[in-house]
């Protein structure tokens, strides 16, 4: 097996985008097929969500399961090198994803976290989504 070099990673690392990845461009093409509009990267809000419905005051997080630390999810590993630099980041990661939540509460919105491996199933997710946006 060969071993990656530490340039090697830093290369691979550096590839992986923050915004219009693909899971998050899958979910928008679902949301426009059901009808709903939104905005992108909503900068005035905690967390600054990949969707905001601001008329339904609703907000859609779209996490990678690695980032985030999907509970239960095979992607969400904790690395097996570098773990003083890892654990604590992928901590930070997920207090702050916690907190972002909790003040958009407060604030009276509400919030639907997508995960990275959820946008494989389209119909689960589809289901997902219409219970979210559409009023009962």
């Amino acid at each position: 097996m060969d071993r990656i070099t530490i340039s090697q990673r830093s290369a691979n690392m550096r590839k992986i985008r923050g915004k219009d990845t693909s899971p998050e461009r899958a979910v928008r093409r679902l949301i426009r097929a059901l009808g709903f509009g939104y905005r992108l990267h909503g900068k005035e809000l905690p967390g600054k969500p990949d969707l905001v419905l601001k008329g339904r005051k609703k907000v859609v997080f779209i996490h990678g399961c690695f980032w985030h630390q999907h509970p239960g999810c095979r992607i969400a590993h904790t690395p097996k090198s570098n773990l003083e630099y890892w654990v604590p980041k992928l901590e930070k990661t997920q207090m702050r994803d916690r907190r972002n939540l909790q003040e958009l509460e407060a604030a009276g919105w509400q919030a639907l976290t997508v995960w990275e491996c959820e946008v494989k199933d389209i119909s689960s997710l589809q289901v997902k989504f219409i219970k979210f946006l559409v009023p009962s």
